[in-house]
């Protein structure tokens, strides 16, 4: 496998190499704690559009309208329909039917979320590239959902895509396999595992949680908090923050999680809860740019002069970090790099028809704004 360094800080003085992200490994069902309602049933089989029917108390043929044309449903079914389809993981398939015959020429995308900019960024520049060689780009959305995620990766036996991308590391053992059992070039990103199935264009999210720590503790910060996802990158985030902070002699005086982010809305919930908290903190590490814009502008409602107050530091590198007052200040991740990254990797594999694996780990950056 070939690795990727960080171009050096001097000349003759190499960065180090970056950390391994100890990824979570899901075990089947059958060896791991069960699973709880929808994501049980899910890891056996895709949803279909009779289990969103029954769950939502409709047709199938509401539901179908719901998706397709949702002028024509009362606004209290869709709401219901949409639940359910959320909470299911439920996708349609209107191309499987045209690809059984054989492999198309479609690559599927799964991004993690479809509000945020990097992730789009990296669908659009992955796009560029395969397009260029033969290739069509389809979309999809897993919004962190194992469930979802699942039935993404069962959906794939019928479209039989040319090559898969994800803008994200796969964690159930099952998926996994089942995406090995396509045959076909698989890159995965976001995060550095030490075992991606296939290819890997990846960051090492532990390396960003250690960077923000020495970041805000360089700048005098010695009370620290962190809000970020509960589960998966956010997980590997908080563990180099809180093990750098350590090192550093610094305190992690508060850690909220939260289950998704899915607005800039959270991050104005969260900020009031940190500031109704009775703990004494003097900056956060939000890991990610949504929650910490949220933050920024909560903040100014609140009367907070920042950084005077409460150093913010976010990470992503969202467009508006740099355009609001006061600016974000961030850990930036070129979502765009990734994506391109991602792309050349997958058309050069399908075009040259080999199986060299590919781990990269892109560099992260932290840019200095007024926040901090």
């Amino acid at each position: 496998m070939t690795e990727a360094r960080n171009e050096p800080a001097s000349q003759g003085a190499p960065t180090p190499l970056p950390t391994f992200d100890e990824v979570v490994r899901v075990q089947p069902a059958s060896r791991a704690a069960p699973a709880r309602g929808h994501d049980a049933a899910l890891l056996a089989r895709p949803p279909r559009i009779e289990d969103v029917a029954r769950e939502a108390g409709v047709s199938p043929i509401t539901v179908s309208r719901a998706l397709r044309s949702p002028g024509l449903v009362s606004p209290a079914t869709l709401e219901r329909v949409r639940a359910v389809v959320e909470t299911t993981g439920y996708v349609s398939n209107p191309h499987a039917s045209a690809l059984r015959s054989g492999r198309s020429t479609v690559v599927a995308a799964f991004v993690s979320n479809l509000v945020s900019q990097q992730y789009n960024e990296a669908a659009d520049a992955c796009s560029e590239i395969v397009e260029a060689a033969g290739y069509q780009l389809m979309i999809g959305q897993t919004s962190y959902s194992y469930a979802r995620e699942t039935a993404a990766v069962q959906s794939l036996r019928a479209l039989k895509p040319a090559a898969v991308f994800f803008t994200g590391v796969v964690e159930l053992e099952d998926n996994r396999r089942a995406l090995r059992e396509l045959g076909v070039p698989i890159v995965e990103s976001w995060a550095y595992p030490r075992d991606p199935i296939d290819m890997l264009v990846g960051i090492s999210n532990t390396d960003g949680g250690r960077m923000a720590a020495e970041h805000l503790v360089a700048r005098g910060r010695r009370r620290l908090a962190f809000v970020g996802r509960s589960g998966g990158r956010g997980r590997l985030r908080l563990h180099g923050f809180e093990t750098r902070a350590r090192e550093l002699g610094a305190e992690i005086a508060l850690v909220r999680e939260v289950e998704h982010v899915r607005s800039m809305s959270e991050g104005h919930v969260v900020l009031r809860e940190l500031i109704a908290s009775a703990e004494r903190i003097d900056a956060v590490f939000f890991a990610n740019d949504l929650l910490a814009i949220g933050a920024v502008l909560e903040s100014r409602r609140q009367g907070l002069a920042l950084p005077d107050d409460l150093a913010i530091l976010g990470m992503g590198d969202s467009e508006f970090a740099a355009e609001m007052s006061p600016s974000l200040s961030t850990i930036a991740i070129d979502g765009r790099a990734i994506g391109a990254r991602a792309g050349a990797l997958l058309s050069r594999r399908l075009l040259a028809n080999g199986d060299t694996p590919c781990r990269e780990c892109l560099p992260l950056r932290l840019i200095q704004r007024e926040t901090t």
